[in-house]
């Protein structure tokens, strides 16, 4: 068993947590958020707080990010969408009744004068075969066709179903990590202001030790050191000390945060089977269905750290493109709006440093949920293959066996691991050595 200190409870800190956690190590995460649960909504607020997760509709099309993402996005994207259904899988038996993952395909959507995108999509699938072979190939839809399958959408649509892919429920599989995470230990309202090999930086505590640190803070994670400008290789996980990689010292990463805005519709008697994405030469625009006859609508991508309210310009832009596929959608109520910041690296894609003691993932993008869960299982098996003495850790969502699950925020009656300081949430107690690594 491990001593693992995790610094972010987003979607890549929930997972690993609750993989880790059931292969038998003692984990703790801290997180400035007060709590697992997700933002309150019926507000029209920015949002500070809570991981970029919480916003994101959880929308699962590989295929579709093709336009504008290279092909090992898409590839990583393929493989989540079946480690999400395990994972999925694995909580409901665990007991968790909120609706978590639904596959049954998208659609991608283009009007007849934006041709462009859609075309650009089909391309790079035909000039890879490599890609096209693991990927169901679109199929195109003819108008009789479509009214079939999503009645609600607008006539004259161009439309291609994208097979396989998927959404997660992105507030509740959030919820359901933390809570169905045994033997985590989940410090809330604690900021990590550093992560080194081996060591936490805690607002207001100081260092506190692990055998393994983890840092997938997202956008918390901007530390001054770290280089700015690189491009490092496109479609790479860099190792230390590799040539064009994002990394300063330590593997601190050149991470900026990239605005992104989403907005919450009410459409009783509105009905949309699987996500749509509306390929525009401005908006990457998608429309989400949830239950409750809620519609999630995003989302902007503004290159900017403002974490204000909604813009006039931006919900204008979403509802109008949104009202465009679904006419019926201009009797919606706007019951929620939402800005957070996207996780990004200057060749906006993600990148793994590992190196002894130390584990760090970052620039998730536009893709966090689409990625997450390869990226976990990529990022283990090369902690295990570089760890002399490893304790096997299943796959996220393949399996593993389950030890009893404890609350999130409830502290796990288990042996206190050496070192760590009663009373204090299950925190380890600062070393001696800790206490010196200012």
């Amino acid at each position: 068993m491990k001593r693992i200190g995790i610094a972010g409870a987003g979607v890549l800190g929930r997972l690993l947590a609750w993989q880790l956690s059931r292969a038998g190590h003692a984990v703790t995460v801290f997180d400035p958020a007060a709590g697992p649960e997700a933002p309150a909504t019926g507000s029209l607020t920015g949002n500070s707080a809570h991981a970029a997760g919480f916003t994101a509709a959880g929308m699962l099309s590989p295929i579709a990010e093709l336009d504008n993402a290279g092909p090992e996005i898409a590839r990583l994207g393929w493989r989540s969408l079946a480690l999400w259904r395990g994972i999925a899988d694995e909580l409901r038996a665990e007991g968790c009744s909120a609706p978590l993952f639904e596959q049954r395909g998208s659609l991608m959507l283009a009007h007849g004068a934006d041709l462009g995108a859609a075309r650009r999509v089909l391309a790079r699938l035909e000039t890879a075969p490599s890609l096209a072979a693991e990927l169901p190939a679109p199929q195109p839809l003819h108008r009789a066709a479509l009214a079939a399958l999503e009645p609600a959408l607008a006539p004259g649509l161009h439309a291609w179903l994208l097979p396989g892919e998927a959404q997660v429920m992105s507030c509740d599989m959030l919820h359901a990590l933390a809570v169905h995470a045994p033997n985590v230990h989940w410090c809330w309202g604690e900021r990590v202001e550093r992560v080194e090999s081996g060591v936490l930086h805690v607002a207001g505590e100081g260092p506190v030790r692990f055998d393994l640190a983890v840092d997938v803070r997202g956008v918390n994670s901007v530390h001054p050191r770290a280089t700015c400008g690189v491009t490092p290789s496109r479609g790479r996980q860099q190792r230390p000390g590799e040539a064009g990689s994002a990394l300063a010292v330590g593997g601190e990463m050149a991470v900026r945060g990239v605005r992104g805005e989403v907005i919450w519709l009410h459409a009783p008697g509105v009905t949309l089977q699987r996500p749509v994405r509306l390929l525009h030469p401005r908006h990457r625009v998608y429309i989400v269905p949830r239950p409750g006859d809620l519609f999630v609508v995003g989302a902007s991508e503004v290159e900017s750290e403002d974490r204000s309210p909604v813009s006039l310009r931006s919900a204008v832009e979403l509802m109008a493109a949104a009202q465009s596929v679904i006419p019926e959608l201009a009797e919606a109520r706007i019951v929620h709006m939402e800005a957070n910041l996207r996780p990004a690296l200057p060749d906006n894609e993600p990148h793994t440093h590992v190196e002894p003691g130390l584990l760090r993932i970052n620039g998730l993008f536009r893709h966090g949920w689409l990625l997450a869960p390869a990226l976990v299982v990529d990022a283990v098996a090369r902690l295990e293959s570089e760890d002399p003495h490893p304790n096997p850790l299943p796959p996220a969502g393949e399996g593993a066996s389950t030890p009893r699950s404890t609350h999130a925020g409830a502290r796990p009656s288990l042996p206190r691991p050496s070192g760590e300081r009663a009373g204090v949430r299950g925190r380890p107690e600062p070393t001696p050595e800790a206490q010196q690594t200012h």
